[in-house]
Protein backbone atom coordinates (compact mmCIF):
# COMPACT_ATOMS: atom_id res chain seq x y z
CA UNK A 1 0.00 0.00 0.00
CA UNK A 2 2.21 2.45 -1.22
CA UNK A 3 0.24 5.05 -2.88
CA UNK A 4 -0.12 7.47 -0.64
CA UNK A 5 2.73 9.99 0.39
CA UNK A 6 3.46 10.07 4.45
CA UNK A 7 1.12 12.09 6.32
CA UNK A 8 2.90 14.88 8.72
CA UNK A 9 3.15 14.57 12.32
CA UNK A 10 0.75 16.93 14.55
CA UNK A 11 -0.81 17.76 17.87
CA UNK A 12 -1.76 14.93 20.31
CA UNK A 13 -5.04 12.96 19.18
CA UNK A 14 -8.59 13.95 20.53
CA UNK A 15 -10.89 11.73 18.98
CA UNK A 16 -13.54 10.43 20.93
CA UNK A 17 -12.61 6.71 22.25
CA UNK A 18 -13.65 3.67 19.84
CA UNK A 19 -16.89 1.99 19.95
CA UNK A 20 -17.53 -0.71 21.82
CA UNK A 21 -17.92 -4.06 20.50
CA UNK A 22 -22.19 -3.58 20.32
CA UNK A 23 -21.87 -0.79 18.05
CA UNK A 24 -19.47 -1.84 15.61
CA UNK A 25 -20.60 -2.78 12.12
CA UNK A 26 -20.88 -6.03 10.75
CA UNK A 27 -18.06 -7.81 8.71
CA UNK A 28 -18.47 -6.13 4.85
CA UNK A 29 -17.28 -4.81 2.63
CA UNK A 30 -14.89 -1.46 2.49
CA UNK A 31 -14.20 0.36 -0.89
CA UNK A 32 -11.30 2.97 0.33
CA UNK A 33 -10.68 5.89 -2.41
CA UNK A 34 -9.86 9.36 -1.99
CA UNK A 35 -7.18 12.24 -3.43
CA UNK A 36 -3.62 10.82 -3.68
CA UNK A 37 -2.36 11.59 -1.03
CA UNK A 38 -4.53 12.21 1.35
CA UNK A 39 -4.00 8.83 3.39
CA UNK A 40 -5.35 5.74 1.67
CA UNK A 41 -2.95 3.55 2.32
CA UNK A 42 -2.73 4.58 6.10
CA UNK A 43 -6.21 3.45 6.26
CA UNK A 44 -5.89 0.65 4.48
CA UNK A 45 -2.95 -0.22 6.82
CA UNK A 46 -5.18 0.28 10.09
CA UNK A 47 -7.84 -2.05 8.45
CA UNK A 48 -5.56 -4.95 8.00
CA UNK A 49 -4.46 -4.26 11.93
CA UNK A 50 -8.57 -4.33 12.55
CA UNK A 51 -8.65 -7.94 10.78
CA UNK A 52 -9.54 -6.86 7.57
CA UNK A 53 -8.42 -8.95 3.97
CA UNK A 54 -7.12 -5.91 2.35
CA UNK A 55 -6.64 -5.71 -1.30
CA UNK A 56 -4.74 -2.54 -2.55
CA UNK A 57 -5.14 -0.89 -6.00
CA UNK A 58 -7.96 -3.79 -7.08
CA UNK A 59 -9.17 -2.95 -10.05
CA UNK A 60 -13.24 -2.99 -9.37
CA UNK A 61 -14.20 -5.59 -12.34
CA UNK A 62 -12.40 -7.92 -10.21
CA UNK A 63 -13.93 -7.36 -6.55
CA UNK A 64 -16.70 -9.58 -7.00
CA UNK A 65 -14.06 -12.04 -7.89
CA UNK A 66 -12.14 -11.51 -4.25
CA UNK A 67 -15.12 -11.37 -2.30
CA UNK A 68 -16.32 -14.75 -3.85
CA UNK A 69 -12.56 -16.07 -2.86
CA UNK A 70 -12.16 -14.54 0.69
CA UNK A 71 -15.90 -16.21 1.09
CA UNK A 72 -14.61 -19.32 0.01
CA UNK A 73 -11.22 -19.90 1.63
CA UNK A 74 -12.12 -17.57 5.15
CA UNK A 75 -15.76 -17.26 5.01
CA UNK A 76 -18.42 -15.07 5.54
CA UNK A 77 -17.34 -13.19 8.49
CA UNK A 78 -13.90 -12.45 7.12
CA UNK A 79 -14.12 -8.50 6.60
CA UNK A 80 -12.56 -7.16 3.29
CA UNK A 81 -11.12 -3.69 2.37
CA UNK A 82 -9.91 -2.64 -0.91
CA UNK A 83 -8.37 0.48 -1.93
CA UNK A 84 -9.45 1.80 -5.52
CA UNK A 85 -7.99 5.08 -6.54
CA UNK A 86 -8.42 7.17 -9.95
CA UNK A 87 -6.37 5.17 -12.25
CA UNK A 88 -9.45 2.43 -12.31
CA UNK A 89 -11.65 3.10 -15.08
CA UNK A 90 -14.95 1.42 -14.87
CA UNK A 91 -14.70 2.57 -11.03
CA UNK A 92 -17.98 4.40 -10.69
CA UNK A 93 -19.92 1.61 -12.13
CA UNK A 94 -18.80 -0.88 -10.52
CA UNK A 95 -19.39 0.98 -7.52
CA UNK A 96 -22.62 1.77 -7.85
CA UNK A 97 -23.35 -2.04 -8.47
CA UNK A 98 -21.84 -2.43 -5.16
CA UNK A 99 -23.94 0.09 -3.40
CA UNK A 100 -27.35 -0.88 -4.94
CA UNK A 101 -27.53 -4.18 -6.68
CA UNK A 102 -25.56 -5.86 -3.78
CA UNK A 103 -23.40 -7.63 -6.38
CA UNK A 104 -21.03 -8.75 -3.14
CA UNK A 105 -23.66 -10.24 -1.14
CA UNK A 106 -21.92 -7.88 1.21
CA UNK A 107 -22.75 -4.73 3.14
CA UNK A 108 -20.68 -2.11 1.66
CA UNK A 109 -19.38 1.49 2.93
CA UNK A 110 -17.13 3.72 0.68
CA UNK A 111 -14.70 5.57 2.72
CA UNK A 112 -13.28 8.87 0.75
CA UNK A 113 -10.74 10.78 2.11
CA UNK A 114 -9.55 14.24 1.14
CA UNK A 115 -7.61 16.98 2.18
CA UNK A 116 -6.95 20.30 0.90
CA UNK A 117 -4.68 20.95 -2.24
CA UNK A 118 -1.76 22.60 -0.69
CA UNK A 119 -1.26 20.03 1.89
CA UNK A 120 -1.69 17.66 -0.72
CA UNK A 121 0.95 19.02 -2.42
CA UNK A 122 3.29 18.76 0.18
CA UNK A 123 3.00 15.45 0.63
CA UNK A 124 3.35 14.52 -2.91
CA UNK A 125 6.03 17.25 -2.83
CA UNK A 126 7.81 15.06 0.17
CA UNK A 127 7.08 11.59 -0.99
CA UNK A 128 8.85 12.64 -4.42
CA UNK A 129 6.41 11.05 -6.44
CA UNK A 130 4.42 12.32 -9.48
CA UNK A 131 0.35 12.50 -9.88
CA UNK A 132 -0.93 9.81 -12.03
CA UNK A 133 -2.83 12.24 -13.70
CA UNK A 134 -0.51 14.94 -14.21
CA UNK A 135 1.72 14.30 -17.25
CA UNK A 136 3.33 16.78 -18.62
CA UNK A 137 1.84 19.36 -16.32
CA UNK A 138 1.67 20.46 -12.61
CA UNK A 139 1.43 18.28 -9.53
CA UNK A 140 -1.72 20.63 -8.89
CA UNK A 141 -2.88 19.98 -12.22
CA UNK A 142 -3.36 16.32 -11.34
CA UNK A 143 -4.74 17.12 -8.42
CA UNK A 144 -7.29 19.41 -10.14
CA UNK A 145 -8.35 16.85 -12.81
CA UNK A 146 -8.49 13.61 -10.51
CA UNK A 147 -11.32 16.12 -8.37
CA UNK A 148 -13.65 16.08 -11.11
CA UNK A 149 -13.13 12.73 -11.99
CA UNK A 150 -14.24 11.99 -8.38
CA UNK A 151 -16.66 14.13 -7.77
CA UNK A 152 -19.65 12.07 -8.43
CA UNK A 153 -18.26 9.21 -6.03
CA UNK A 154 -17.25 11.89 -3.12
CA UNK A 155 -21.02 12.94 -3.40
CA UNK A 156 -22.50 8.62 -2.35
CA UNK A 157 -20.15 8.22 -0.15
CA UNK A 158 -20.88 6.37 3.28
CA UNK A 159 -17.96 8.29 5.00
CA UNK A 160 -15.45 11.39 4.03
CA UNK A 161 -13.07 12.10 6.24
CA UNK A 162 -10.41 15.40 5.84
CA UNK A 163 -7.00 14.56 6.76
CA UNK A 164 -5.64 17.95 6.33
CA UNK A 165 -5.14 18.58 9.97
CA UNK A 166 -4.76 15.01 10.55
CA UNK A 167 -1.35 12.80 11.52
CA UNK A 168 -1.13 9.42 10.70
CA UNK A 169 -2.39 8.67 14.29
CA UNK A 170 -4.95 10.81 14.13
CA UNK A 171 -6.50 9.09 11.23
CA UNK A 172 -5.91 5.84 12.34
CA UNK A 173 -7.56 6.61 14.67
CA UNK A 174 -10.73 7.85 12.90
CA UNK A 175 -10.99 4.32 11.02
CA UNK A 176 -10.50 2.64 14.41
CA UNK A 177 -13.62 4.44 15.36
CA UNK A 178 -15.76 3.26 12.77
CA UNK A 179 -14.47 -0.26 11.76
CA UNK A 180 -12.96 -1.49 15.18
CA UNK A 181 -14.40 -3.73 17.66
CA UNK A 182 -13.50 -4.13 21.46
CA UNK A 183 -11.66 -7.18 20.57
CA UNK A 184 -9.50 -5.74 17.25
CA UNK A 185 -8.18 -2.86 19.20
CA UNK A 186 -7.25 -4.25 22.26
CA UNK A 187 -3.31 -4.23 22.68
CA UNK A 188 -2.06 -8.07 22.75
CA UNK A 189 1.02 -8.19 25.17
CA UNK A 190 3.06 -11.07 25.10
CA UNK A 191 5.18 -11.73 27.97
CA UNK A 192 8.58 -13.86 27.51
CA UNK A 193 10.99 -15.86 29.14
CA UNK A 194 14.25 -16.51 28.29
CA UNK A 195 18.03 -17.04 29.33
CA UNK A 196 20.07 -14.18 29.20
CA UNK A 197 22.83 -16.80 28.23
CA UNK A 198 21.21 -17.83 25.30
CA UNK A 199 20.38 -14.06 24.33
CA UNK A 200 17.59 -11.55 24.60
CA UNK A 201 14.57 -11.74 22.68
CA UNK A 202 15.34 -9.53 19.51
CA UNK A 203 11.22 -8.43 19.29
CA UNK A 204 11.29 -7.15 22.95
CA UNK A 205 9.89 -3.77 23.71
CA UNK A 206 11.06 -4.07 27.15
CA UNK A 207 13.44 -6.17 29.68
CA UNK A 208 13.54 -6.80 32.95
CA UNK A 209 16.71 -8.87 34.86
CA UNK A 210 15.84 -11.51 37.45
CA UNK A 211 18.98 -12.35 38.39
CA UNK A 212 18.96 -9.99 41.51
CA UNK A 213 16.39 -12.41 42.98
CA UNK A 214 18.46 -15.38 44.94
CA UNK A 215 18.85 -18.38 42.02
CA UNK A 216 17.02 -21.50 43.38
CA UNK A 217 19.41 -23.59 41.36
CA UNK A 218 21.11 -24.00 44.43
CA UNK A 219 18.36 -25.30 46.56
CA UNK A 220 18.30 -29.34 45.99
CA UNK A 221 14.88 -29.76 46.57
CA UNK A 222 14.19 -27.20 43.72
CA UNK A 223 16.56 -27.45 41.30
CA UNK A 224 14.86 -29.93 39.02
CA UNK A 225 11.80 -28.10 38.67
CA UNK A 226 10.94 -25.24 36.91
CA UNK A 227 9.41 -21.86 37.40
CA UNK A 228 6.13 -23.62 36.86
CA UNK A 229 6.21 -25.57 39.76
CA UNK A 230 4.23 -23.49 42.78
CA UNK A 231 6.85 -24.40 44.83
CA UNK A 232 9.87 -22.54 42.82
CA UNK A 233 7.26 -19.72 42.30
CA UNK A 234 6.21 -19.27 46.13
CA UNK A 235 10.19 -19.08 46.51
CA UNK A 236 10.71 -16.74 44.22
CA UNK A 237 8.19 -14.31 44.97
CA UNK A 238 8.77 -14.12 48.78
CA UNK A 239 12.54 -13.39 48.41
CA UNK A 240 13.87 -9.71 49.27
CA UNK A 241 12.84 -7.29 46.50
CA UNK A 242 10.28 -9.54 43.88
CA UNK A 243 7.53 -8.22 45.40
CA UNK A 244 8.59 -4.37 45.55
CA UNK A 245 10.24 -5.54 41.75
CA UNK A 246 6.15 -6.36 40.95
CA UNK A 247 4.70 -3.28 42.67
CA UNK A 248 6.88 -0.61 40.45
CA UNK A 249 6.82 -2.76 37.25
CA UNK A 250 3.22 -3.35 36.73
CA UNK A 251 1.92 0.22 36.52
CA UNK A 252 4.80 0.76 34.49
CA UNK A 253 3.62 -1.00 31.92
CA UNK A 254 -0.39 -0.40 32.68
CA UNK A 255 1.16 3.25 31.55
CA UNK A 256 2.93 1.98 28.74
CA UNK A 257 0.06 0.10 27.10
CA UNK A 258 -2.15 2.88 27.25
CA UNK A 259 0.17 4.94 25.40
CA UNK A 260 1.06 1.88 22.54
CA UNK A 261 -3.08 2.12 22.39
CA UNK A 262 -2.90 6.15 21.77
CA UNK A 263 -0.09 5.56 19.08
CA UNK A 264 -1.78 2.98 17.22
CA UNK A 265 -0.11 0.31 18.30
CA UNK A 266 -1.32 -3.04 18.17
CA UNK A 267 1.00 -5.35 20.14
CA UNK A 268 3.96 -5.33 23.02
CA UNK A 269 6.36 -7.53 24.03
CA UNK A 270 7.65 -8.25 27.64
CA UNK A 271 10.77 -10.18 28.27
CA UNK A 272 11.50 -11.12 31.62
CA UNK A 273 15.40 -13.21 31.63
CA UNK A 274 17.41 -14.99 34.47
CA UNK A 275 20.37 -16.67 33.65
CA UNK A 276 18.86 -20.26 32.00
CA UNK A 277 15.55 -19.30 31.41
CA UNK A 278 14.37 -22.02 34.01
CA UNK A 279 13.76 -21.15 37.44
CA UNK A 280 13.01 -17.13 38.27
CA UNK A 281 12.37 -15.45 34.67
CA UNK A 282 9.63 -18.38 34.26
CA UNK A 283 7.62 -17.80 37.50
CA UNK A 284 8.15 -14.23 37.49
CA UNK A 285 6.43 -13.99 33.79
CA UNK A 286 3.61 -15.95 35.00
CA UNK A 287 3.17 -13.34 37.66
CA UNK A 288 3.74 -10.43 35.44
CA UNK A 289 1.08 -11.80 32.91
CA UNK A 290 -1.24 -12.78 35.89
CA UNK A 291 -1.44 -9.01 37.32
CA UNK A 292 -1.64 -7.74 33.57
CA UNK A 293 -4.73 -9.80 33.29
CA UNK A 294 -6.33 -8.65 36.61
CA UNK A 295 -5.55 -5.18 34.64
CA UNK A 296 -7.93 -6.34 32.04
CA UNK A 297 -5.06 -6.61 29.09
CA UNK A 298 -5.04 -9.29 26.94
CA UNK A 299 -2.10 -11.58 27.15
CA UNK A 300 0.02 -14.48 26.33
CA UNK A 301 3.21 -16.64 27.87
CA UNK A 302 5.74 -17.78 26.05
CA UNK A 303 8.59 -19.47 27.86
CA UNK A 304 11.30 -19.62 25.50
CA UNK A 305 14.10 -21.18 26.99
CA UNK A 306 12.23 -23.78 29.32
CA UNK A 307 13.81 -27.32 28.89
CA UNK A 308 16.51 -26.31 26.90
CA UNK A 309 19.34 -26.82 29.78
Amino acid sequence: MADDATLPPADAVTDPEVRSADETPDAGLVIITGMTGAGRSTAAKELEDLGYFVVDNLPPALVPEVVKLVDQSRGRQQPIAVVVDVRSGSFFESVYDHRHQHTTGRPTTIVYLDAADDVLVRRQEAARRPHPLQGDGRLLDGLEAERVVLATLRGIADLVIDTTALNVHQLTKRVRQHFGSAESTRLKTTVISFGFKYGIPVDADYVADMRFLPNPHWIPELKQHTGQDARVADYVKSQPGAEEFLAGYLPLLDLVSEGYLREGKRFMTIAVGCTGGKHRSVAMTEEVAHRLRALGRDVRVIHRDLGRE
